[in-house]
């Protein structure tokens, strides 16, 4: 059997989940697993699919930085599939099972590694050079700016459980503004 995952970063990317899927169904997958989440994070979709897979199945991908994004967790990936004596495929590089299609696979696998790499280099660099600038001030701390609010509350005798659900913050933000906070 042939099963798919599908990935895009994040919900606004629809469009690009919507591709995956008939490119997924072009290629004979019988069931695809897809989700919307960061490649950093949680994938419960990909371990959905690494469980559901069997002997003589192949676990297809569209491209590889859908399925990781270190040679690290790519690893991880081709032996927990290897483990279940499946097969691993990544349509826009053809066959990965032969010797010339590993050593694809493993040097296509650093070069997507390489690309993040530099990617968050960029990505710090051009924050630094913002902040030097004055004009990278990063998010506004929403606590902070209500602090009196929480005070108040906490005066009412508001538990910050509920101080929290009903400000819309975190609860460890409630802790952090209420010991800040003059006498509460």
């Amino acid at each position: 059997m042939k099963v798919g995952y599908a990935r895009t970063s994040t919900l606004d990317q629809q469009a690009g989940l919507d591709a995956q899927i008939r490119e997924l169904t072009a290629a004979g997958a019988e069931k695809i697993f897809n989700e919307q989440v960061s490649a950093i994070g949680k994938r419960p979709q990909l371990d959905a699919a690494l469980d559901f897979i069997r002997d003589g199945d192949s676990l297809i991908v569209t491209r590889l930085d859908r399925l990781a994004r270190s040679t690290r967790h790519l690893q991880e990936i081709v032996e927990a599939v290897k483990s279940k004596k499946a097969d691993l495929g990544i349509l826009n590089l053809g066959d990965t099972n032969s010797a010339t299609g590993r050593l694809t696979f493993a040097v296509v696998g650093a070069i997507a590694t390489f690309e993040r790499e530099m990617m968050l280099e960029r990505q710090r660099e051009g924050i630094a050079k913002a902040k030097a600038e004055g004009k990278y001030k990063g998010r506004k701390p929403t606590a902070r700016a209500r602090a009196a609010e929480i005070s108040a509350l906490k005066a009412d005798g508001v538990r910050p459980v509920d101080i929290a659900r009903q400000l819309r913050i975190g609860r460890a933000s409630v802790y952090r503004a209420l010991a800040s906070a003059p006498h509460v």
